[in-house]
């Protein structure tokens, strides 16, 4: 007992700690020494980090710009949703001990760059030890140690793949104060005989004397709109890395201009690619058409290297040649 007593005296607490850390090697003062010489060199021989289906990578940060209508090589007419990155850089990397001594990892990012005298000077002081300029909007984006992305680094429109598959977190437009029948889709009460002045009335709210009070979670008119949506499994058609521009088919909530968060599907792309990859089925780990994802994301350095415009090609058959 008392060697227990002892040992828990010991023992650090188990409260979560919660530190910044940067991964930025480039930036570091050069210090003439042999280990760091060597670790240098060892450095620059190892091979660039490569993605695997348990890797998560970070998501960015766009404004949606607005609907707009693409025509693939076959012809067929697809609805897109606009989004741009603006000036989307990384200011830190996250490390957390929780509480049963897992380590959670996140990539924290911000965008659209504000004048200085309008930001706190907490931030300015943030945005300074990222060496970034301030931003108006910062989010983290879990990820996998391998997945941590160096600090100031600015992401680019090609951090994600024409083919492959995207969630995106927005807040719908919100409706103010909406009754029933708008907000849940409620058919009403009858609109000719038998009604008096009540035909979208929501009726009945709850029960008599048992139990005496209306059950939680009762559909009932009030605030409609302006919550946090996620749009899943949205396909990505076209990338424009000449001005940051992500065009995904469908449409996501929000008001044009609206700030939304960008990430790979989490069903259709992080779940699906381990699946696939347990069962032994490597062709079907990545979309059809997608080779690769870059890792760990798409930089404005990598944008310089490819096309400026990539398009996903059409896989299905043509709906305009007849069936024989």
């Amino acid at each position: 007992m008392l060697q227990f007593r002892l040992w828990a005296l010991q023992r650090p607490p188990l409260g979560a700690v919660r530190h910044i850390h940067t991964t930025s090697v480039a930036k570091a003062t050069p210090v003439a020494s042999s280990s760091q010489s060597k670790a240098q060199s060892k450095t620059e021989t190892q091979p660039p980090a490569k993605w695997t289906p348990n890797s998560i990578r970070t998501g960015v940060i766009a404004r949606k710009r607005g609907m707009a209508v693409l025509w693939n090589d076959q012809g067929v007419r697809l609805p897109v949703t606009v989004l741009q990155l603006e000036n989307c850089q990384v200011t830190a990397n996250i490390r957390t001990v929780r509480r049963d001594h897992s380590v959670y990892h996140a990539v924290q990012v911000a965008a659209s760059d504000r004048p200085a005298k309008t930001a706190s000077r907490q931030m300015l002081g943030h945005f300074r030890k990222a060496k970034v300029p301030p931003k108006r909007i910062v989010k983290e984006f879990p990820v996998t140690p391998d997945a941590l992305v160096p600090v100031g680094t600015t992401l680019s429109a090609i951090h994600f793949v024409p083919g492959q598959y995207v969630d995106v977190v927005a807040n719908s437009i919100g409706k103010g104060f909406q009754g029933g029948m708008k907000r849940w889709g409620f058919h009403g009460l009858a609109a000719s005989h038998g009604v008096s002045i009540s035909h979208r009335s929501s009726g009945s709210a709850g029960n008599c004397q048992d139990p005496g009070r209306v059950w939680p979670g009762k559909k009932m008119a009030g605030h409609m709109g302006n919550k946090r949506v996620t749009v899943q499994n949205l396909a990505v058609v076209r990338v424009d890395s000449a001005l940051n521009l992500v065009f995904v088919r469908g449409n996501i909530p929000g008001v044009d201009d609206a700030h939304v968060l960008i990430r790979d599907a989490k069903k259709k792309m992080n779940a699906l690619s381990a699946h696939n990859q347990a069962k032994g089925l490597y062709e079907k780990v990545l979309p059809k058409g997608v080779e690769d994802l870059p890792f760990p994301a798409g930089t404005a350095e990598l944008a310089k290297l490819l096309p400026p415009v990539v398009e996903a090609p059409a896989y299905r058959r043509s709906p305009f040649t007849p069936l024989e």
